[in-house]
């Protein structure tokens, strides 16, 4: 349901909260020229208010009635893959493995977080803004779990300080769950995160002496990419969908 909004609000705040896309997203779609209030184009930081202007998309005006439906999907992301609409560099998108159906009109799907270039694994994409930015909110300390394949054997003296948390730049990381799922070298781990500080698995890695050579997310929360196979996607299922939706 559309939510009501008596008085002047930032534009990309409005877009999200109307699941447009991603505050973040939406912010690209102003700055890009795609938006519209009262026939001029928008600009970052704008107010407005859909009482009484005019807001549009591509040229079509947003209200509820043309408002997509909300979509759900989880992409197994290939290694090489940016976690982004778009990219200035021209490097392939996540958004490019979608199926045709996906990527047309105004599904507008965005990545919610990110996965290192590097890393392949679990990644949701939703047209639902108030949910990315729920799931991505800091307070949310929603569980990730990886397979990752680092170099040599950590010992078990390491393997403990990295359940306990180590210092990042001057911050400890949140304890982790730390399971050695083969020791010998290259070492198979399987890491189950609560906080998501960039690149942090592999930051940590090298901080102990065995840099990561293989990073691979297997879920999302409850969410697990089970049998789903590199570079393809499905759509969440309804039970799926509600646990996300229970968290707003």
């Amino acid at each position: 349901m559309l939510k009501s909004v008596s008085s002047d609000e930032k534009l990309q705040k409005l877009l999200s909260q109307w699941g447009v896309a991603s505050r973040r997203q939406s912010e690209q779609l102003i700055s890009s020229g795609h938006i519209t209030v009262n026939g001029v184009k928008a600009h970052i930081g704008q107010r407005a208010n859909p009482a009484v202007d005019d807001i549009r998309i591509d040229g079509r005006p947003l209200n509820p009635d043309n408002r997509p439906d909300k979509r759900y999907v989880l992409l197994n992301k290939p290694r090489g893959v940016v976690s982004t609409c778009d990219d200035p560099q021209g490097r392939k998108t996540v958004i490019g493995l979608l199926p045709e159906e996906l990527r047309q009109g105004d599904i507008r799907l965005h990545p919610v977080g990110r996965l290192d270039t590097d890393s392949t694994g679990a990644l949701l994409l939703t047209n639902h803004g108030q949910l990315t930015q729920t799931l991505t909110h800091p307070s949310h300390h929603i569980a990730k779990t990886y397979r990752v394949k680092v170099q040599g054997s950590p010992a078990n003296g390491l393997v403990e300080k990295w359940r306990r948390g180590v210092s990042l730049a001057g911050k400890m990381t949140a304890p982790a769950q730390v399971t050695v799922l083969h020791p010998k070298s290259p070492a198979l781990l399987e890491i189950v995160l609560h906080e998501g500080r960039n690149r942090q698995i592999r930051r940590v890695a090298e901080q102990l002496g065995h840099p990561v050579v293989g990073l691979h997310r297997t879920a999302i929360g409850s969410i697990s990419l089970g049998d789903l196979p590199l570079g393809h996607c499905r759509e969440l299922t309804p039970q799926e969908i509600k646990k996300l939706l229970d968290l707003l």
